[in-house]
């Protein structure tokens, strides 16, 4: 029988809940707000005077063909982010679920890169890449792979990929680690019984009961590439060579502050908020499907 909390004050459920809505109010409805309003609002460099109108903020977007690459850029940058986050970490809680000794140090230097700041990841690797000093960036020229994410796109890419994937790692391999030890070692010990190998025993008992940890840090890490790898990317790369790894978010950031484009960077901030919302919602209606809880 389910048994319900009653309170006896009437205005003590909301005394509880009232620092919480203050915060969602002040630090998410309020700028969401501000950006609606400002993105069918045209103001002068000065801010002094603004007018309204409509969507000619939004069809001046959608008329530049820098801002349409860039959805390209995101979209690769977000699914290689997702991919290989949930692939590593997934086997990195494999292998730890298996370790005997050494098993906390083991699992504490997992755990590690988590406390690390976006915008220190970004350094550090940039340090790690950066030709011809940088420690990565020195041996691959010694290996006759040179390195130059300054000039070539492509390893601009990957340097930003890599430090968004080992940032978010950690956070990844927690829940699969969570998951993976609150499976029955029954199941497992009667699969084994039966002959199924450690490969056929995973991928029809372990990953199918690990779904919806896979689901959830499925839609964690969409909004995670989404929104909080700005740091990174400003770091590393600064969007470039050119605008070739200027992600959405960093766009927004650039045309808003550097290029002062206050209402423009308001009507892109509008456009991610409604992409991840609609990813988020195509993620629940479509993909949950398959979880098997």
């Amino acid at each position: 029988m389910e048994k319900r909390v009653r309170f006896k004050s009437a205005w003590l459920p909301w005394a509880l809940i009232a620092p919480q809505m203050v915060v969602v109010l002040v630090f998410f409805f309020w700028p969401a707000g501000q950006a609606l309003l400002q993105s069918v609002m045209q103001q002068d460099a000065f801010g002094g005077t603004s007018v309204f109108v409509g969507w000619e903020n939004f069809q001046r977007l959608f008329s530049d063909e820098s801002y349409l690459e860039s959805f390209k850029i995101t979209a690769i940058f977000s699914g290689l982010v997702a991919t290989l986050g949930l692939s590593i970490a997934l086997l990195l809680a494999v292998m730890a679920n298996r370790v005997v000794r050494g098993a906390g140090v083991y699992k504490t230097l997992l755990v590690w890169p988590y406390a690390v700041a976006p915008v220190v990841a970004g350094v550090l690797w940039l340090m790690m890449f950066a030709s011809p000093y940088g420690m990565i960036a020195y041996a691959l020229q010694e290996m006759g792979l040179p390195w130059d994410h300054l000039l070539n796109p492509n390893h601009a890419m990957a340097l930003i990929v890599m430090a968004a994937v080992w940032k978010q790692v950690s956070y990844n391999f927690l829940f699969f680690l969570a998951g993976l030890q609150s499976i029955p070692h029954s199941l497992i010990e009667a699969a084994t019984i039966d002959g199924a190998t450690p490969w056929k025993r995973f991928w029809s008992i372990v990953f199918p009961l690990l779904s919806p940890t896979t689901f959830f840090l499925l839609v964690i890490n969409v909004i995670y590439a989404f929104f909080e790898t700005f740091a990174i990317v400003d770091a590393a790369t600064h969007g470039g060579p050119g605008r070739d790894t200027a992600i959405l978010v960093y766009k927004v950031y650039y045309d808003g502050f550097k290029a002062l484009d206050i209402n423009g960077s308001a009507a892109q901030s509008v456009v991610l908020m409604l992409i991840v919302v609609v990813l988020t919602v195509v993620q629940f209606r479509f993909v949950e499907k398959k979880v098997q809880y």
